[in-house]
């Protein structure tokens, strides 16, 4: 274990970079925090993290969970610790992790989403969970989309961003034509659509597209969809956070 006292020593400020959305792309990395996403990363991808960071105070807590480390441990005084992550409590431990190649969206296979435009950090990332939860296959994203493996995506995944695929399209429309042709049943998450609890029977090949919290699904992506459906709104409210709209799909996806 190695120690870094200062926050201008060069890996801690190439950690901290890794803060903006730029950095991440240009490095090939992300950083997360916390034990349970440190856990997550050493157990599922090991051989993509670069390097780890342990409060000084805290190393013999996390010794049990370093010591099979293949990367640099370095082990850093709280106000380090305090200037690598973004949130009011540190926990004393933190990583580097290299990117995972993006899945080639026509190889992906199963269940999909697909978000346009969903800006919210905090819904990409619940959406990540929420979909791996539910057991479905990968997820789609348009470059309008919040970065999965900015902070507060990754906090809200909580280790869900290091084991589901993620794949990139430049044109939601032009994706769901492609699977469309795939033979997939693409369901567009819609305020004007058909009651989704009165749809048909669907095979289990199938891509929810979910879109932008206000504006919601371009029109040329919803008319390019199969099926295009719209939850029950009993009470007062006009519509649900896209979040909370993708949980209800895909888990009545999932049981029906």
């Amino acid at each position: 274990m190695k120690t870094i006292t200062s926050v201008q020593n060069p890996v801690v400020k190439a950690a901290r970079a890794l803060a903006q959305a730029q950095e991440r792309a240009r490095a090939g990395a992300f950083l997360l925090d916390g034990e349970h996403m440190v856990q997550e990363a050493l157990r599922v991808c090991p051989d993509r993290v670069r390097c780890l960071f342990v409060q000084e105070a805290r190393a013999q807590r996390y010794a049990g969970l370093l010591k099979d480390a293949k990367a640099d441990v370095y082990a850093v005084p709280e106000h380090v610790m305090e200037a690598l992550t973004q949130v009011r409590a540190p926990q004393g431990v933190a990583a580097v992790c290299a990117q995972p190649p993006a899945a080639a969206p026509e190889a992906m296979e199963g269940r999909l989403v697909l978000l346009e435009n969903v800006q919210d950090p905090g819904n990409v990332g619940t959406i990540v969970r929420t979909l791996d939860a539910a057991g479905f296959d990968g997820l789609l994203l348009t470059p309008g989309c919040a970065d999965p493996f900015g902070p507060k995506a990754l906090r809200a995944s909580m280790g869900s961003a290091l084991r589901v695929p993620v794949g990139r399209t430049p044109d939601a429309a032009e994706a769901v034509k492609a699977l469309n042709a795939r033979g997939y049943a693409t369901l567009a998450a819609t305020l004007d659509g058909t009651p989704f609890y009165d749809r048909p029977p669907l095979p289990d090949r199938l891509c929810l597209l979910v879109g932008n919290e206000g504006a919601g699904l371009q029109n040329a992506t919803a008319q390019a969809c199969r099926y295009r459906f719209r939850l029950p709104m009993r009470g007062g409210a006009e519509s649900l956070n896209a979040a909370a709209a993708a949980a209800v799909f895909l888990y009545d996806l999932m049981n029906r």
